[in-house]
Parts: C-alpha cells; structure tokens; sequence
C-alpha cells in the first residue's frame, strides 16, 4: 500500500486539496512564526492555531490519513503530568482531531473520557491570521505592518479577522458548533465530560475573498463522505489502468504517484471539466505549464485527459500581444499563473507570467503526442489553431536573431533571469565556471522546438495537408542538422547544455541532453557517446543523473541545478536512452532510481543531493523540496511506460509494444489502458508478452518505434546502435 498522503517534513503534516492547503505540527497546531497555517490560493488565511486543554498543550499520539486533504490526530490530555514528570499510563481524556481541508477548513473536536467518573475539561483555542503571501510566510520574512493591520473582531460563535490594501482585501471566519467564551483572540469552553462519554465542538474556516465568502467544501453539520473532493478522487481512481509489478519498491512506487497525482489536480472554477496539476504541494499549488506539459506526457497512458485538460486551459491563456512586464507575446504559452492579492476566482484572474523560453514548444509536443493516442479526436483537432501560434511564436518570437534557434533574455530586470527548468540564476556555465550570458539558447529548448514541429508535421499528414507536413519536415530537419553541428562538441563528446549570447557553446557536462534524446534530435552516430556521458561517474552517481557534473567548476551536489538529482529528468534521460535503444544503459538508470527511491519511503522526492554511491551509502534529501512534486510523482509512470516500450499510433490503428523489462523487475501487468473505444490489458515476463484483452480494430506491432529520423519523404530511417 502507498505511503499515507499526509506529507510530513520537520515534523510537520501538509493537508492538499485544490489550491488550498493546511500545514501544522502532528498535533494539529500552527505555530506563529513558522511556514505552517492554512493557505488558500497563495495567502495564508490562518497563520496560528494552538490547541489547549487544562492548561497544556494535549500530547501527540499520532496522526493517520487516507487521502491528501484529511487527517485525523490523536492526543490526550496531559494535565496529569504536572508533578510527576511523565504521563501516567492510564490518562483516561482522549483528544480526536479531524481535519479537512478544502476551499477553507474543517476541524471535529472531540474529547473522550475513559474514565469513570466525569472529567472536567479546559478547552481553549488560540486563533491569529496574518493573510501573508505565499512565499513571504513560507521564508519567514512577514512583513511586520501587514500583521499590525490585521483588524480582529469576535461575538457569538464567530471570530473574524481582515486585512485591507486598497480596493482589495482578505478575511477570514472561524465559526463554531458551540459558542466559546472570547477572551481577546483566545476561545474557551469548560465542560463536563460523562464517564465514559464525549464532548464535540465544530470549527469552520472560512476565506472570504474581495468580501465574497468562499464556500468551504466541508461544512459543520453536513456529512463528510458526501463532499466533492473525496467523490472526485474516488471517480478519477476508479477510471486508473490498473498496475502490478514483482518489484516491491516501483510497485509502490506506482500507488503512491496515484495517491500524489490525486493530490495535485486542480480545477478551473469556469471549466470545472477540466482538470490540471499544479506543480507540487505546499508551496506551488499554481499551474506552472512547464511541469503541467511534462508531468502530462508521462503519465498520458494512465490518464490522458490530464493533457487534454493542460492544453486546453493553457490555450485559453495564450499569449494574444506584446506586455514587457508579464513578457507576454502573441502566441507564446504562459510559464505559470498564480493567485495574489488581485487575483479572482478563477484562473484566469490570476497573475500570469509568459517568460518561458520551453512552454511553447512543450505545447505542441504533447498535442501531437495526445494525437497519437487517439483521445477526444474532435477536441484534439481544436487545438491545432493554438498549436500554429505557438509555432509562429517560435519563428517570430522566440528566435530572436533568425539563427534558426529559440533563445532567450528577460525584458525587464524584474523578469525570471532564465526560463529553462534550470532556473537557478548560476545554472546556465561553462566547465571553467563561468557563468553564461544571454540570449541563451539552450539545448533542451531547440529539442523540443524539434520535437513539436515533428508532432505538428504528424497532424498535418493525418489531415491530409501534406504541403504543411512537407514544409514542417524540412523545417524540423534543417533544426537538427544546424543542432548537431553547433551544439556538438567533438572533442568532449557531447552536448553543449547551450549557446550564449555570442553563440559560444555553454560546454559545462549537464543532464539536459538526456532530453535531446527523448524528443529524437540527436544524431544516431553521436548518441553512444551522449549515452556514455549520462550514464559516466561525472554525471550518474548510482542513483540518478545529475544536474550538472562533478568536473564543472561550480558543481554542488547539495544545489537544485549544480548537481542535485532530479527524479523526472533522470526518468526523461531513460526514455531518450530507451528510445535510441540502449537498453542495458536505461535499466541501469531505472535500477539506481528505484534504490533512490526505497529511501524516500518509497516516494520519489522532487530533487535529492547528488552525492555518489560510493561517498554516501544512502542517498541525502535535499533541504525543502516539494513533496509531492508533480513531475517527480508521474517518473514513475514514464518508466513504466519506457521499460514496456508502449508507444500508440491510434489514428493508424497500431500499438507498438516491445517490452524491455529488466528479469529484477518481475512480471508486470497493466490492465484497462483506454485505447481506440475499448481497453489493452497485458502481461510481461521479460520480453515476453501476453496480450489478454485488446479492441480488435487495433494491431500490436512487437517492435519498438523508431526513433524520429526523419526522411524528407516522411518515412523514419532504421535506427541501429553500435555498443556503448
């Protein structure tokens, strides 16, 4: 079974529901001071909660949940400690506490006494909000004057705090079962619990937003079981492929990307139909495309839907004209959209930022591979007009100079200084150290702008407009011809990670050509050697590939982007690996994933330290990453999907499945992949397959697909590999 979805981290619990989420001790209690408090689209609603029973902090006994956005705390009463040092093993008043978190929050309250006689009980709640932004709360640097111009006003059963700044402003309610006693910011109730009897109270959180409250999904006095999130997460369970596999670590593996996944789906107010992942929990529950676009690839045979959804949300915000402060331009896809002090309810009144050099690409990328699957063909076809901007965008946009290359460079100094994934400002160097300036073309960009013109020359001759699939092929080969030549370096034996604003090759050893491989555009005389240098000591220390390698002048193993790890980029290296068929090299990379893993309590971190097996017998965490983060909750996923080699063509009718599944993996089976109006349930031992259910309009061909060597009469060249 996974790993319950409560995130825990410095003992601390994180509830997710939506774009809202809840962090406290395991006790339940938010501390001022502290990142933890309830968050309801990047404000902070609650930024202090303190439980008190007879005077005392109750005792942590502990803390279970079954899903991402409730828990339950067990406490008791610690009064009876006083004096004597430690608790006595017969403390008889039991504290429960539910917790769900959903568009606001719900706690049930309830003491028990397993005593025989009545128990009086002290029950106090300290309550503060500080409506802090996101980020400001979670680096602990409140700015001072928002807290003092908090107003706070308590009467009946309500208390209600707010925060004005000019014509917007942030409240919130707490309402209660019972009205309390106020003493300032501090309810109290004293009562009588019957032996071997009960006592409840109900707390309600309520955001109010501009003045216009925010229904909370759970609501005193209405029946849990019957709310929307755990309805919707049972319903997209229900609709998952089934998966076993003999290996103990990715089976788990696998449930738990379900369970983090559930977590992570957020869903447009206006398009409630249309379900996108925010990119990871607590900290970026906003939609981010970059992570939504790869997060949707990887996990397109489990839920397609997810990209259907991404693409079509992603669309309705492109980019329609020239803003230097948002960086938006006509056609491009944004980078991500958040909520803040102006935002609405929606997504589309949320900030938006466009200063994405990848995004674009990325777009058409997925529509075509969402084409190849078949699914909502009619929905699909009415992406195609988003897809031909976005392809403009790249010519008129996103290549500045007409190099034939994608690069990019802030327009303002408040601007992201790089808009790769590799965002750190010092990521971007040479081996010497030196750090890169733009415009910057990077690798990884030009592999995708490759592999969307591919996908979009695919569309075009399944429509039969064999003119633009002509023209796209021509354009895409002449992309890989010029790549192969000016990012090559043939002395080192790879590929630059990019090229600077003076068209000099970036040449320190990083992970980004790993994904060069997986879209296709590397050269099959020069993918031995890529495959040598990812799977080299520089760059994979057994557990995964580095960031950037040990011989890079600058490389930290303990840095996002200097040589930590990162499970979805080691995952996208073994699916480029596995489609330029070195088959040995990608298990050997899912094998030091997989023993990462075991360690992270069988989930997959968003980044770990990239120290070498042979320095450090374990693999080391890496200092507040998301968990879970969106990509690295779908790696798993992806290679599944990369060791069974299960590559659809559905418009055509054909399924290419050629398993390469490692003997230490067992059998696998995957049963109810949706395909072409019916279902594809399987078996693999190995290599050999069984097939148990599959439409009969559809023909398996056991042979991988090609990798995307394209003629200019379309037909893809036979792909063979000398040994590595």
């Amino acid at each position: 079974m996974p790993e319950s979805p409560i995130l825990e981290a410095a003992r601390r619990v994180t509830l997710v529901e939506g774009s809202a989420f809840a962090i406290s001790t395991r006790s339940g209690d938010m501390h001022a001071n502290s990142p933890e408090g309830l968050y309801f689209r990047d404000t902070r609603f609650l930024s202090h909660l303190m439980l008190g029973v007879n005077g005392h902090a109750p005792e942590a006994l502990a803390v279970h949940g079954e899903d991402p956005f409730s828990a339950t705390f067990v406490l008791r009463d610690q009064a009876s400690m006083v004096g004597s040092g430690s608790p006595p093993p017969d403390a008889h008043v039991v504290v429960q506490r539910e917790r769900h978190v959903g568009r606001g929050m719900r706690d049930d309250l309830v003491l028990r006494n397993y005593g025989e006689e009545p128990a009086f009980s002290h029950v106090e709640l300290e309550v503060d909000a500080d409506f802090a932004p996101v980020f400001d709360a979670r680096d602990l640097r409140v700015d001072p004057a928002r807290a003092a111009a908090v107003t706070f006003r308590a009467d009946h059963a309500r208390m209600a705090f707010q925060f004005r700044r000019g014509a917007h402003s942030r409240e919130v309610w707490i309402d209660f079962s019972v009205a309390p006693r106020f003493d300032g910011r501090i309810a109290s109730w004293e009562v009588i619990v019957p032996a071997r009897g009960e006592w409840s109270l109900c707390i309600q959180v309520t955001p109010v937003i501009d003045g216009e409250p925010i229904e909370p999904r759970y609501r005193c006095g209405q029946p849990v079981d019957l709310a929307t999130p755990r309805a919707r997460l049972e319903e997209w369970r229900r609709r998952l492929p089934a998966v076993s596999v003999g290996h103990d670590t990715f089976q788990a593996l696998i449930e738990q990307s379900a369970v983090d996944l559930a977590a992570l789906r957020i869903v447009d107010p206006e398009y409630p139909e249309r379900a996108v992942l925010a990119a990871g929990a607590p900290w970026f529950m906003h939609l981010s495309a970059r992570d939504a676009l790869l997060t949707s690839w990887m996990t397109m045979m489990f839920d397609p839907d997810l990209a259907l959804g991404t693409l079509q949300t992603l669309a309705r915000f492109q980019g329609r004209e020239v803003n230097l402060l948002t960086e938006e331009e006509p056609g491009r896809i944004l980078a991500q959209t958040r909520f803040g002090e102006t935002a609405g309810l929606s997504l589309a009144g949320g900030r938006v930022s466009y200063a994405a050099a990848d995004s674009t690409p990325l777009f058409v990328m997925v529509l075509g591979e969402l084409a190849r699957w078949g699914t909502r063909r009619f929905d699909v076809d009415g992406l195609l007009p988003a897809a031909d901007k976005a392809l403009r965008w790249i010519d008129e946009f996103g290549d500045r100079d007409n190099d034939g290359y994608v690069e990019y460079q802030r327009a303002t100094d408040r601007g992201a200084l790089h808009q790769g994934w590799k965002d750190t400002p010092s990521a971007i160097r040479f081996a010497n150290g030196e750090i890169a300036r733009g415009p910057i073309a990077l690798c990884e960009v030009q592999a995708y702008t490759y592999g969307a013109l591919v996908a979009r020359a695919h569309c075009a001759t399944e429509a039969g407009d064999g003119a633009l699939a002509e023209r796209l092929r021509k354009q895409g080969l002449a992309l890989k011809e010029a790549f192969n030549a000016d990012f090559w370096l043939p002395e080192r034996g790879y590929f630059a990670m990019a090229l600077d604003g003076d068209k000099r090759p970036v040449d320190g050893l990083a992970s980004n050509m790993g994904h060069c491989l997986w879209t296709g555009i590397v050269d099959v005389d020069k993918a031995p050697a890529v495959a040598r240098a990812l799977l080299g000591p520089e760059l994979f220390g057994g557990w995964g590939v580095r960031t950037l390698a040990q011989s890079v002048h600058g490389y930290n193993p303990v840095s996002a982007h200097l040589g930590g790890v990162w499970p979805h980029d080691s995952a996208i290296a073994a699916a480029g690996l596995m489609r330029y068929g070195f088959v040995e090299e990608a298990h050997t990379l899912v094998a030091g994933m997989l023993a990462a893993a075991a360690h992270f309590g069988n989930r997959m971190p968003e980044l770990h330290a990239g120290f070498s097996r042979s320095e450090m017998s374990f693999p080391v965490a890496y200092p507040a990453s998301c968990s879970p983060r969106a990509w690295a909750a779908a790696a798993p996923l992806l290679l599944l999907r990369t060791l069974l080699r299960f590559e659809p063509d559905i418009r055509n009718a054909r399924l290419h499945l050629a398993p390469a599944v490692p003997d230490w993996i067992g059998t696998v089976r995957v049963a109810h992949v949706p395909l072409l109006d019916g279902h594809v349930t399987i078996e693999v031992d190995g290599r050999d397959l069984r097939i148990l259910e599959c439409p009969e309009s559809l023909e398996i061909v056991v042979e991988p697909r090609r990798a995307t060597v394209e003629r200019e009469g379309g037909a893809a060249a036979p792909v063979e590999h000398p040994p590595v």
